[in-house]
């Protein structure tokens, strides 16, 4: 019998009444796995329900007893570190190694969240006035919502969820239905952790649910992960229902490759950043940009070389350099923009396509591919790919390299590659982007900064996580406090005696 994944409401699995389900795959072979259940607005209803009689409890609990949870929590997944790794590697397809890069991310973030104690303090002015004191707290928003996407299944729920918890919140958690299981089995583990019944939902489902949670009154911010136009959808859809949005969209990631460069170094991070995961990353680094025509040809003949030697393999394979995509639906659309890269007249130096794994013909795999002669024109350079595929942009001086990503539709990530200083300095401080990569080739911040991207690859004013994160879920109020003094007062304060 196929496996039935459900929902997980106030506490424990809670079976779908939909009638509807949707399949799970084993990308490295092409089969299905399981089944889970998709939610209608009335179930998502009732898991806010949930969730809004939990956190006013919640709430009432102080800081440092919230982050106590975060710490077990934290303590559970590193036990649990193996189990959650091989589970995601065999619904989203990304290789072990790379599934506990994914659990460590979003970890990280755990960890920050588990300072919630003084991320909490407010601001306090003694003497504002005469006899006046002005100070500040930050108070929890009540039931908040994340929708989340198959590539990072276990990173961003917890970018999201540990944050929101931990300053109080109640969290309705929309994971992507592609790769369901470790949200679920996350949602396990905080309870395990001791986190009260109800504080954390799980609620599995397609766009019905995604609109119920944009509709739902009770729900009082939604942050998103997921491509351009859906955070566009996302945003403008939750605004208009009074709601607070954050919502990050795709990235067209550029490498910006200086001829004084450790050529030897940057080969090495753009195969990583390019190819790790199939691609499947908002800060993968799928386009490179060369200056000069010496460093262009000086880059392409130390990659050739790399490229080759990469072959995808089964996502459970120790050996694996990369597994497959998510789903047959997204290698045909991967595909199609190689093919599109080919009809716009980009040179299609390493074709990917028609890869077959030996054992696993029926699997979601494809080769990695690389294009030269890529120009910002072409239809293919201005979309995201999502794939392993490398387009090579080359430019003919830093001033052009730097145009391409601030003129570039998208702008969640650029990388610079140089032993410039000032160059780098310049560069960092004027490109249109949204985070910034020195000789870093995936700039995502760690868990103490913030992570967000400017242009269509992010919708709304706050960033995930660290201080941004904390604002984001929670509202601040003010209070301005005068005591009386005189005789009033005084009398106020007598403790009466027995007579």
């Amino acid at each position: 019998m196929t496996r039935q994944i459900h929902h997980f409401v106030n506490g424990k699995a809670a079976p779908g009444t939909s009638g509807r389900t949707g399949e799970v795959f084993n990308p490295s072979t092409g089969e299905v796995q399981a089944l889970v259940a998709l939610a209608t607005g009335a179930e998502l209803g009732a898991a806010v329900e949930t969730a809004k009689t939990a956190q006013a409890a919640w709430a009432a609990v102080n800081p440092q007893r919230r982050a106590r949870v975060m710490f077990k929590f934290k303590q559970l997944v590193e036990d649990n570190m193996d189990e959650l790794a091989r589970l995601l590697a065999s619904e989203h397809g990304k290789v072990v190694a790379d599934a506990k890069g994914d659990i460590q991310r979003g970890l990280e973030v755990v960890e920050f969240a588990c300072g919630i104690p003084h991320a909490l303090k407010g601001e306090y002015t003694e003497g504002a006035g005469p006899g006046i004191d002005v100070y500040s707290m930050r108070q929890p928003l009540g039931v908040v919502a994340g929708i989340t996407p198959f590539n990072f299944p276990a990173m961003i729920p917890m970018w999201m969820f540990s944050v929101a918890i931990a300053c109080g919140n109640a969290f309705i958690l929309k994971p992507s239905e592609k790769d369901p299981s470790v949200p679920v089995r996350l949602a396990e583990l905080m309870m395990e952790a001791g986190l009260p019944a109800g504080v954390l939902n799980v609620v599995h489902g397609d766009k019905e649910a995604v609109d119920a949670i944009l509709h739902h009154p009770d729900i009082k911010a939604v942050s998103f992960v997921g491509s351009s136009d859906i955070a566009q959808y996302v945003y403008v859809t939750g605004a208009q229902n009074g709601k607070r949005v954050q919502a990050m969209g795709g990235a067209k990631n550029h490498g910006i490759i200086l001829p004084d460069a450790d050529m030897d170094q940057v080969v090495k991070d753009l195969v990583g950043s390019a190819y790790g995961s199939a691609g499947e990353r908002c800060m993968a680094l799928p386009v490179a940009v060369p200056v000069g025509e010496e460093t262009a040809e000086k880059l392409i003949a130390k990659l050739l070389p790399e490229i080759e030697r990469l072959a995808p393999g089964n996502s459970l394979d120790p050996d694996a350099i990369y597994g497959p995509v998510v789903s047959a639906a997204h290698r045909e659309k991967v595909e199609g923009y190689i093919q599109m890269g080919v009809d716009e007249g980009a040179e299609l130096v390493v074709d990917g396509r028609g890869f077959s794994l030996q054992g696993h013909e029926n699997g979601f795999f494809i080769g990695p591919s690389l294009f030269d002669h890529v120009t910002p024109d072409m239809r293919s350079y201005q979309e995201e790919i999502f794939g392993p595929v490398l387009q090579i942009v080359r430019a003919n001086d830093l001033e052009e390299a730097a145009r391409l990503p601030s003129e570039h539709p998208y702008g969640n990530g650029v990388a610079i590659f140089t032993r410039s200083g000032l160059a780098a300095r310049e560069f960092a401080s004027k490109v249109n982007v949204g985070m910034v990569g020195i000789n870093v080739p995936i700039p995502v911040p760690v868990a103490y900064h913030t992570f967000g991207g400017w242009k269509r690859s992010a919708f709304g004013d706050t960033n995930q996580h660290g201080m941004e994160g904390v604002k984001f879920f929670t509202k601040i109020k003010t209070v301005t406090q005068r005591w009386p003094s005189g005789e009033v007062a005084d009398q106020a304060f007598v403790i009466p005696t027995m007579g």
